[in-house]
């Protein structure tokens, strides 16, 4: 064989090896890169659920808190009353229509055992019911809203009623 044979044959074992290697090459690409295309796409997965968990809980967070601070509103009312009551036999003339107002506020932010209890209390308050009655009802309002104010269901360490 002449020199041109073998550079012939060299030159063209080299192009096939090349074109061998280039051919593996660019599927291990392809594959690398579809793998990244996955891994990223459930990252981004991953991402946006944590997001949306995370707009979830703070949604929790704030409907608790409008609701803690609506009781408290009608729970403050509510001692307005009563506390005008046992000094005076009566309540001031401004205590009802606030009392009202307060009441109006936990029966549209409920829930109905929360609106139930304050509806009682407010029933004993207005038919000026004996001082043990109107205690029951008090502490039965506020264990109730405690009960809904606890956002996992897990019993929260609170204070003791007086």
């Amino acid at each position: 064989m002449s020199e041109w044979g073998i550079a012939l044959i060299s030159a063209g074992s080299a192009l096939a090896g090349g074109l061998v290697t280039g051919w593996f090459a660019r599927s291990a690409g392809v594959r690398q890169a579809d793998a990244a295309r996955h891994a990223g796409d459930r990252q981004a997965d991953a991402l946006l659920e944590t997001v949306r968990r995370t707009f979830e809980e703070q949604r929790t967070v704030r409907l608790l808190d409008l609701r803690r601070q609506t009781y408290l509103r009608f729970l403050e009312a509510a001692e307005v009353v009563l506390l005008a009551r046992r000094s005076s036999g009566a309540g001031q003339s401004g205590d009802g229509p606030a009392l009202q107002r307060a009441l109006g506020a936990v029966m549209l932010e409920g829930p109905s055992e929360v609106a139930g209890a304050a509806q009682e209390l407010d029933r004993c308050l207005r038919t000026g019911g004996r001082p043990d009655d109107l205690e029951d009802a008090r502490r039965n309002f506020i264990t109730t809203a405690r009960g809904t104010l606890e956002p996992s269901g897990t019993a929260l360490a609170s204070p003791v009623i007086s």
